[in-house]
């Protein structure tokens, strides 16, 4: 039996909404809203009393999954591993295609952001590489080449 009836959204806990958001509105993504979560809604959820988080939901144009980027003003947030590599558990990119691969490399480069690894070719399909974004968020990009 099949539960799932379609993917609504990717959430990300990040310290600095705001740069994070940043981030990904110059990579082309667009907001769809913003808001604050309190009480009994969110305590329940997270499984974390006292809970209050902003958020700021973000798509890409056109498109219908979403993804959200959520800052806790209480509790404070717990660090992460920002310098987490592909092997380790958990949620480790957020992709997007692209139109010019090296281009936004070179766009994101010139704001501080580099690749992990490199820009990867597999079998003239495509091309890939990982940024590390803000708060060591790895971004997943590619472009279609073949």
């Amino acid at each position: 039996m099949a539960h799932v009836r379609r993917f609504d959204h990717i959430g990300l806990t990040v310290a600095d909404l705001a740069s994070v958001t940043a981030f990904f509105v110059g990579l082309g993504l667009e907001v769809d809203g913003t808001g604050s979560v309190q009480g009994e809604f969110v305590e329940t959820v997270c499984g974390i009393p006292g809970a209050h988080c902003e958020i700021a939901m973000l798509r890409v144009p056109g498109e219908g999954t979403r993804l959200e980027l959520s800052s806790f003003v209480a509790p404070d947030h717990a660090p992460g591993s920002p310098q987490a590599m592909a092997n380790e558990l958990g949620l480790r990119n957020v992709s997007f295609e692209v139109v010019d691969l090296r281009a936004v490399v070179d766009e994101l480069a010139a704001d501080g952001y580099g690749v992990v690894g490199g820009i990867g070719e597999y079998e003239g399909s495509v091309r890939m590489a990982y940024v590390r974004g803000p708060e060591g968020i790895i971004v997943s990009l590619f472009e279609q080449i073949g």
